[in-house]
């Protein structure tokens, strides 16, 4: 009817809380570890003193050397434990704070995609790269310089160029008082003949001694 009660579990000290009582334990064995040895010297100078004039004394001097060495070895095993169990709650302690840190940082995150799709994320990708190309068009089309020279022949240009070069050139010749012939003579498309080369001959010579006289 009752049903069973659930067992209250013990949650236990802080972690900081037992490294610190750790700590204060250690410091109380260190210093009756120091106790002990300047006991266990002094009953050694005790028995050394009365090594021969008093064995009951020395005997019982080096008993009690003996039983403050046998507590100094059992306070070193707990220092040594002491020692591996602190270290280990330290560490315990650093990988919770970094679990504590680590969960804080995804809860952080999961609130930050909370209102974040995975479809808009790309669509909104899609929508820059398109934007992006639709501002290098007319990054493009601005650039591109209008009605200079769209509709001129570049064949056009060429002969008027050849031209001006021809009248410069005739312009100079006209300078050093030469012409430059419109035609050039016809290039003859018969071998001359011996008659009709003396026929030449007699005719530069007539004009020849025309011009002399």
């Amino acid at each position: 009817m009752f049903g069973r009660r659930k067992k209250k579990v013990d949650q236990g000290p802080e972690p900081g809380k037992a490294i610190q009582s750790l700590h204060e334990t250690e410091e109380m064995l260190n210093k009756r570890q120091d106790f002990l040895e300047r006991k266990v010297e002094e009953d050694l100078k005790i028995a050394k003193q009365n090594a021969s004039k008093n064995k009951r004394v020395a005997l019982q001097a080096l008993k009690r050397k003996k039983r403050y060495e046998k507590q100094l070895q059992q306070i070193d095993g707990t220092i040594s434990t002491i020692h591996f169990q602190r270290e280990a709650l330290e560490s315990a302690n650093t990988n919770t704070s970094i679990m504590k840190t680590m969960g804080y940082a995804a809860k952080a995150l999961k609130a930050a995609h909370q209102n974040m799709n995975i479809d808009e994320v790309h669509d909104v990708m899609d929508d820059i790269a398109e934007q992006q190309a639709i501002a290098n068009e007319i990054s493009d089309a601005i650039s591109n310089p209008v009605g200079m020279g769209a509709d001129i022949d570049e064949d056009d240009l060429l002969a008027e160029l050849d031209e001006l070069e021809q009248e410069a050139l005739d312009e100079k010749l006209l300078d050093t008082g030469t012409s430059v012939p419109s035609t050039l003579p016809e290039v003859p498309t018969t071998v001359p003949t011996p008659e009709g080369k003396k026929i030449m001959d007699d005719e530069e010579f007539a004009e020849l001694a025309a011009w002399a006289n």
